[in-house]
C-alpha cells in the first residue's frame, strides 16, 4: 500500500508526461476534490458557492500545470489554490454588499443561518458560529488543524507562516471557542 507522499510522487511524474496528463489529472480531482470541497466550504458556508469554488480551483490548476514541478505536494499545491479562490470571493462578496472586514462574521453568519444545505444539529451550528467569529487567519489555520487534520508542517507550506505563528494562532483561536461555547454554560 502506497503512502500519500509516494502517490503524490507518482502523480507528479505522470503529470509531466503529456500522453498521461489528463487521466492523472482526473484522479487528482477523483483523490482531492471531497477534501477540497470540505475545506472551501467552511470558508464559504454555501454549498453552490463552495461548488463553484471548487472547480474554479481545479480550473486554475489545469491551465496552470506546466508551472507545477513538483517540489511542494499536489494536495499543497490545491490548497494554495483553493484558499485563494476562496479569499478573492468572500473580498468579492465584501465589496458587492458593501460590508466592511470587522463586519464578515455577522455576514457569514447570516449565510450560515440561512443555507439550506446545513444539516448540523444545535450543537454543530454553534461551533460553526464560534469559528466564524475568528480573524480569519485564525480561521484559515483552525479549519486546516481541527477540521482537516493537517499538520502545522503542511499549513505552514500552503499559508507561508512559520510553524511557531501558526501553533499560536490555533492556540488562540481555541480559546476563543471555548469561550464563546462555553459562555452561556
Amino acid at each position: 500500500m502506497q503512502n500519500e507522499t509516494d502517490i503524490d510522487k507518482e502523480l507528479a511524474k505522470q503529470l509531466q508526461d503529456p500522453t498521461k496528463r489528463r487521466s492523472t489529472f482526473a484522479r487528482i480531482v477523483t483523490l482531492y476534490g471531497e477534501k477540497l470541497y470540505w475545506h472551501i466550504r467552511k470558508m464559504v458556508l454555501n454549498h453552490d458557492d463552495a461548488d463553484d469554488l471548487l472547480q474554479n480551483t481545479f480550473l486554475k490548476a489545469w491551465s496552470n500545470l506546466d508551472y507545477f514541478r513538483g517540489e511542494a505536494k499536489i494536495s499543497t499545491w490545491l490548497f494554495k489554490i483553493a484558499i485563494n479562490e476562496c479569499i478573492t470571493f468572500l473580498n468579492k462578496q465584501r465589496n458587492s454588499n458593501n460590508i466592511s472586514i470587522d463586519d464578515t462574521d455577522a455576514y457569514l453568519l447570516e449565510k450560515l443561518k440561512s443555507d439550506a444545505y446545513f444539516c448540523g444539529d444545535d450543537i454543530q451550528r454553534k461551533l460553526q458560529e464560534a469559528v466564524l467569529r475568528l480573524p480569519e487567519k485564525q480561521r484559515l489555520v483552525f479549519n486546516m488543524k481541527y477540521f482537516d487534520d493537517m499538520t502545522y508542517e503542511e499549513i505552514s507550506e500552503i499559508v507561508g507562516t512559520t510553524t511557531g505563528a501558526l501553533k499560536a494562532s490555533y492556540h488562540h483561536a481555541v480559546k476563543k471557542i471555548e469561550d464563546y461555547l462555553t459562555k452561556d454554560v
